[in-house]
């Protein structure tokens, strides 16, 4: 995976100063420097077989190069139409450049440059509601899949069901054929291949959330229901939504990556990705209508993702999430910045530990290696994957990633101060002021919530920790556990008083470790 050499870079940037101004395009290909891999296919004789809602970073690095490899291999009826359901910054972007966009691939030994092609076209879902249902309902598309975070399911994060008081969700019903939510247009489409006599299409959620199959099936299930008994029990009946586990690290994007990239390519890039050398995907095989050759490009397809899913979130996005909060707190700008200190990077190993006691994984599973596997590629100096973008929509990821270990330790009879701790930096975070008494930009769709409870309670742990465990939108019953109050508390009145750093390293870990 070596970068080329600085001459021969020096070499094509000379040669080509006078096409800077070009912008990636169809055209624009052959122009590229031999280095960058670009797609080994006809885009012409490609054909869309699925719709992606949420066409952000992480789907244009991890599912969208998938589909690229096995356009590669000979696949021509899986190319992909990418929604935004509320922005147009990726169709401004990619629409001169013929979808065409370059994943940056970063590690210590330098940076691979790749040119995805499977993404064919892209809409902006409110714009033209009508013309993304028509898509959804085609026969031709055969998967409707999504990365629209936790959020984008308005749902409940603590029980997994509709919230039928969401905004859009109450929309949607009084607007059905333009709807704003992800589960209204899913709906929609579905509604109107029902009505034409065409089979459903496989909803494939590749979220972080928790069982996102059985989720968004539930999800679905209830939204149909409200516009039509009749409707809910065919999704219910006959639409697959099979569960996944994605896995890859992609930081946000900014102006110097884009300025990096496009000095590489000798030619403009408006929306490059960045990402780590892994990857992996693990998918539940259940597609009535057909799917592509996952296994071809190294997707894994298993009968119960189940295990890998809470290996993941109670690993990978716990630890994550931990060192985001307590992070930020302590003065880290990047997650690689926050694991050069030795206490944070030990919490994090802690937090996996903890985990790995709840965990019930397939004979063989090697937990120790993921977990040392996890440590590595968050110290990938690489990478900058702001601490402060991975602490956005906290109250959305709390249950999944940390709540629910918490629950099955003290079923265990086992402690959770670590977790405990972690929890505390989300809600030191929510206040909304660091340590220094700087503000801080919190992205939370309860964010308002959060910030009068805080004013109201002030900076006091005995106030502030109960106060926030009792929003029952993030907690829910789980809330009024007395340990878990008494751990909260604990941990939260240690960080208020010592400050992050000092709480991080005042903390013990707990004697199992893996």
């Amino acid at each position: 995976m070596g970068a080329p050499c600085q001459a021969e870079r020096r070499k094509f940037r000379h040669s080509n100063r006078k096409e800077a101004d070009l912008r990636l395009s169809n055209a624009s290909l052959d122009r590229l420097p031999g280095h960058v891999r670009r797609p080994g296919y006809d885009r012409s004789r490609v054909a869309s077989g699925i719709v992606h809602l949420g066409i952000g970073a992480f789907h244009r690095a991890h599912q969208a190069v998938v589909i690229d490899d096995l356009l590669t291999a000979g696949a021509t009826d899986w190319g992909i139409v990418g929604a935004s359901l509320r922005s147009s910054d990726t169709q401004d972007a990619l629409a001169p450049q013929d979808c065409l966009y370059t994943v940056a691939i970063r590690s210590g030994a330098g940076t691979e440059h790749r040119i995805i092609g499977s993404v064919l076209q892209t809409e902006v879902a409110r714009s033209n509601p009508a013309q993304l249902i028509a898509r959804m309902a085609d026969p031709a598309t055969r998967i409707v899949s999504l990365t629209i975070t936790e959020k984008g399911y308005c749902h409940t994060p603590q029980t997994g069901e509709l919230d039928s008081n969401h905004p859009d969700i109450v929309h949607d019903l009084a607007n059905p054929d333009a709807p704003r939510s992800a589960p209204g247009f899913i709906v929609a489409a579905l509604a109107r291949r029902r009505a034409a006599g065409v089979a459903p299409f496989t909803v494939l959620s590749c979220d972080n959330l928790s069982a996102n199959g059985h989720t968004v099936k539930r999800i679905l299930m209830q939204f149909a229901h409200l516009r039509s008994p009749e409707l809910g029990t065919w999704i219910a009946d006959r639409v697959a939504c099979p569960s996944t586990m994605v896995d890859r690290i992609v930081p946000e994007t900014t102006d110097a990556d884009r300025a990096a990239v496009s000095s590489e390519l000798g030619m403009t890039d408006a929306w490059p990705v960045i990402t780590e050398p892994f990857t992996q995907w693990i998918v539940e095989d259940n597609f009535p209508g057909g799917r592509p050759d996952f296994a071809r490009a190294g997707v894994q397809l298993v009968a119960d993702v189940t295990p890998f899913e809470h290996m993941k979130l109670r690993l990978l996005n716990a630890s994550h999430s931990a060192l985001a909060y307590l992070g930020y707190l302590a003065g880290y700008e990047t997650i690689a910045e926050t694991m050069t200190d030795d206490r944070f990077a030990a919490f994090a190993h802690g937090v996996m530990n903890d985990a790995a006691v709840t965990l019930s994984m397939p004979e063989g599973t090697d937990l120790a290696g993921y977990s040392a596997s996890l440590l590595e590629r968050f110290a990938n100096p690489a990478l900058r994957h702001r601490t402060w973008q991975i602490a956005m929509d906290g109250s959305q990821k709390l249950p999944q990633r940390l709540l629910g270990t918490m629950q099955d330790r003290l079923r265990q009879g086992l402690p959770v101060d670590t977790h405990a701790l972690a929890v505390a930096g989300w809600m030191r975070y929510v206040t909304g002021s660091d340590e220094k008494g700087q503000a801080i930009d919190v992205r939370d769709p309860i964010a308002a919530e959060l910030a009068a409870i805080a004013k109201i309670a002030g900076p006091v742990a005995e106030r502030l920790a109960p106060a926030l465990l009792d929003v029952r939108t993030v907690f829910g019953e789980f809330g009024n556990d007395p340990r878990l109050r008494s751990a909260v508390t604990h941990a939260l009145a240690r960080l208020c008083e010592l400050g992050a750093r000092q709480a991080v390293q005042a903390w013990r870990p707990s004697l199992h470790q893996v």
